[in-house]
C-alpha cells in the first residue's frame, strides 16, 4: 500500500472566496446561525423513504454545500447528490435522499446539456475564474467564421485532458489539492463525447455558447481548449448546467424556496 503524500489541512472553497473578499476590500457576508426547528414526522418522511430532488445550485456553493444545507434542513443522513457542479457554475444539481441514493451512479452517467460563456484573449490557471487571468493576448483577428469552425474540432469522439484543479483524485487526494502546493502531476486523457457546441452569441471578447455532451466532460477544459485553437487563449466566465438526462434546470427550485416547501 502506497503511503500518501502528507499535505497541509486544505483550504476550502468558501475559505479561499472569503480571502478574495477582504483582499478587494469587500466585506464578506456573515450570516446568523438560525435555531434548527425538527422538521414534522409528514414531511420529513418522504425525504427517508426516498426523493429525487432538483436544485438550482446557487453561485459560489459548492455541490457539498447544497447537501449539507438539505442534510440541515431535513435533518436526514441519507443524502447526496448526482454530480459535482464547480462553486462557480449555477444550474441543475440532483440530490437523492434515501432509496434513491442507489441511483446516484444512474443519474450521473446521463447525457449533460450546458450553456455558458467563453472570454477570449488571456488564460487562467483553473481555466475560469477562480484565478487571474494571465498572459494576455490579442483577439481581434478572430472573426465569427473562425468561432464556428473551430467548434469542429472539439465536437464527436474526442479525448480530453481534465484541469489540474481538478477533484479527480491521485492515491486518494484531490488534484486541485496537489496543484495549490506546487506537486507536479502527470494528466491523462479521457475519452469523452460532445455532440453539440455551439456558439449562441458573440460580442468579442465574450462568446455564448451551449454544449451536449457525455458525463466526465469538463467545461473548464473545452474553453481552455477552444482558447488555445484560436490562437489567442480564452477561460470559461460563466457556465450553467441546464440539463441532465431528461430532467430540466425549469423544474428545479432555488435553497431558498426548498427551504420554504419545508415549511408549508
Amino acid at each position: 500500500m502506497q503511503k500518501k503524500t502528507g499535505l497541509a489541512r486544505k483550504q476550502t472553497y468558501r475559505e479561499r472566496y472569503t480571502n478574495k473578499l477582504i483582499e478587494t476590500g469587500e466585506k464578506p457576508i456573515n450570516k446568523e446561525r438560525i435555531e434548527r426547528i425538527p422538521v414534522a414526522a409528514d414531511i420529513q418522511q418522504p425525504y427517508l423513504d426516498g426523493k429525487v430532488i432538483l436544485i438550482n445550485k446557487p453561485l459560489h456553493w459548492t455541490s457539498f454545500d447544497v447537501v449539507r444545507k438539505m442534510r440541515s434542513l431535513i435533518q436526514i443522513k441519507k443524502i447526496g447528490h448526482a454530480g459535482t457542479l464547480d462553486p462557480l457554475a449555477t444550474g441543475l444539481l440532483i440530490v437523492c435522499t434515501g432509496k434513491f441514493t442507489k441511483k446516484i451512479n444512474e443519474y450521473m452517467a446521463q447525457e449533460k446539456e450546458y450553456t455558458g460563456s467563453i472570454t477570449l484573449g488571456a488564460v487562467t490557471p483553473t481555466y475560469d475564474l477562480e484565478s487571474e487571468p494571465q498572459q494576455h493576448k490579442d483577439f481581434s483577428f478572430v472573426t465569427k467564421e473562425m468561432l464556428v469552425k473551430a467548434t469542429q474540432k472539439f465536437t464527436g469522439n474526442i479525448e480530453q485532458l481534465p484541469p489540474i484543479y481538478s477533484a479527480i483524485k491521485k492515491e486518494g487526494i484531490a488534484l486541485y489539492e496537489l496543484a495549490r502546493r506546487g506537486v507536479d502531476v502527470e494528466l491523462k486523457p479521457r475519452s469523452i463525447n460532445i455532440s453539440l457546441f455551439e456558439i449562441t452569441s458573440i460580442e468579442l471578447p465574450v462568446l455564448n455558447f451551449k454544449v451536449i455532451c457525455t458525463t466526465g466532460t469538463y467545461i473548464r477544459s473545452l474553453a481552455n481548449d477552444y482558447g488555445a485553437a484560436l490562437g489567442c487563449g480564452g477561460y470559461l466566465s460563466s457556465l450553467c448546467r441546464t440539463r441532465i438526462g431528461d430532467y430540466k434546470l425549469i423544474n428545479a427550485v432555488g435553497m431558498e424556496e426548498f427551504e420554504q416547501l419545508l415549511k408549508v
